[in-house]
Formats: structure tokens, sequence, C-alpha cells
């Protein structure tokens, strides 16, 4: 059973997500209602949010976030959390099938690696943390573009360098178009041999309690022992311990996400600050 002060707290969460940008001004009965709260009990919490800081009131009744939310937010950085949350997730992994696990955030149309972990018998990688890497080319990269709402997705592809890294690297705008296309309704992506010829990886995506794609895993291997039935077994690996990660760092998430269409890249407008 949930206590009364566990439901205060999940009440008073409810009116915090219930702003859409950090700079949108609501009064107590229009966040009551988006909040699915009685307007009495839902004023009775922006009081107290006001006493904190967590919400700001203006002109006319009306609130904002506040400052208490701006400075977690910028305590808290996004690589460094899911980084800490995903060791034992990423190392059973890893070590399970004898892979190379990475996890990436989409940065400036790069992707950044976050994480890794690898075996001493696994694909030999020279990447490291910070690191970056093209996004066009890598199943990392598919993901986190495939989630990009459509406008700045049309702008990579069309403003981008699609240079060709081995003959089997997707070049041609139409044909990535389609691929991402396709990663977007298939839930993961696969880089076959197209940043090197003898390796293959497949990525999935990290979604925060919202849906959006904040981030992606992905396995590597050589690519002669990753075979279909390999891919297919690893895929469904990976999805499971991008469920497990999910519910460690976005503990609202359901319990488990089949492969399906991503929504947009990026976190909640509060915790955007984090980077």
């Amino acid at each position: 059973m949930t206590t009364p002060r566990i439901q205060s707290v999940l009440k008073a969460f409810s009116m915090l997500k219930s702003f859409q940008s950090p700079d949108e001004w609501l009064t107590s009965c229009e966040l009551s209602r988006r909040a699915n709260l009685p307007e009495a009990s839902g004023y009775r919490l922006i009081l107290t949010l006001e006493q904190i800081g967590a919400v700001i009131r203006g002109p006319r009744g009306r609130y904002r976030p506040g400052m208490l939310l701006v400075s977690l937010s910028h305590n808290v950085a996004i690589g460094d959390l899911l980084r800490g949350a995903s060791a034992d997730i990423t190392t059973e992994l890893a070590h399970r099938f004898d892979l190379t696990v990475h996890l990436g955030l989409l940065e400036g149309n790069m992707v950044t690696y976050i994480a890794k972990v690898c075996t001493a018998t696994s694909l030999s990688l020279h990447t490291r943390l910070g690191s970056q890497l093209e996004a066009y080319c890598s199943g990392l990269g598919k993901v986190l573009l495939a989630a990009l709402p459509q406008d700045q997705l049309d702008s990579f592809i069309m403003e981008g360098d699609l240079v060709a890294l081995t003959p089997y690297t997707i070049t041609d705008r139409a044909r990535l178009r389609a691929e991402l296309t396709k990663v977007r309704m298939m839930g993961y992506a696969l880089d076959d041999r197209e940043i090197r010829a003898d390796m293959r990886c497949i990525a999935v995506p990290i979604r925060d309690s919202e849906g959006r794609t904040v981030a992606a895993m992905s396995a590597t291997d050589h690519a002669e022992r990753m075979v279909a039935a390999r891919q297919d077994r690893v895929r469904d690996a990976l999805l499971d311990a991008a469920a497990a990660l999910e519910r460690k760092v976005f503990p609202t998430c359901p319990a488990a996400k089949p492969p399906g269409p991503m929504q947009s890249h990026g976190l909640d407008h509060l915790a955007r600050t984090a980077h």
C-alpha cells in the first residue's frame, strides 16, 4: 500500500511534470487539470512547491518552474547517470555474448560515447569515453538519428557529408532516409560493416519515462560471428538490457518496451540543462 506521504510526493511530481516548457506560465487550476488532481489539493501542493522554490508565482496568479529545479538539473549529467546505472547490466551482457557494449548520446550530430564494456576476447575497438563518431554509419547513430524530429532529421540528411568508410557504408541520401525510417519502425538498428568491414553492430534506444529516446546501447562483434541467428539473440538481449536500464534510471517506465516507433530524441525539458 502506498502511504499518504508517498502519494503526496507522487502528486507533487505530477504537478511539476504538467509544465510543457520551462517558460510556460500556468494557473493552479490548469496545473491541477493536467495532473488529474482536484483543484483544492492541487492548490495546496502548488503553495508548498512555491515555498521550496520548485515553482515561482508570476502575474495573475500563474506559475512556472523555479530555480530549485534548474539547480538540481545542473547537478545531474545524463551521461554520468546512465554510465553508473548501466555498469552491471552492460558487463553481464558483454560477458554473456563475448561482445563490446557501448552507450552513446547524440551531441552536435555526432555520437558521443558515454560507456564502454568489453571482454579480453571481444573485437578490439579503439573507442574511449568522451570520443565521438559519425552518426550516419553507426548503429548507435542510426538509433539516435531515427528518433530526431523530422525537421532536424531532414537538416542532418541534406547538410551532412556522407563519406564512405567501407564499401558497405550508406552514402546515398535517399537510402539513408529509408534506412532510418526502417530503424524507427523496427526499434533497433544494424551497422552492417559500415564503419569497419570486419565488424557488425546492433543498437537499441534508451527511452525516458515519456518514451523519448535519450541515448542508445549497442553490441559489437566480428562480422563473421554476427550471423543472422546471433543477431536475433543479441538484439533481444539488448532490448532486455535497455529495458532494465530504463527501469533503474526512469522508474516510471513500463516494465518492458517492445520494438516500435521511436519518439523524438531529448530529455524532459527540465533536465536539458544537465549537459
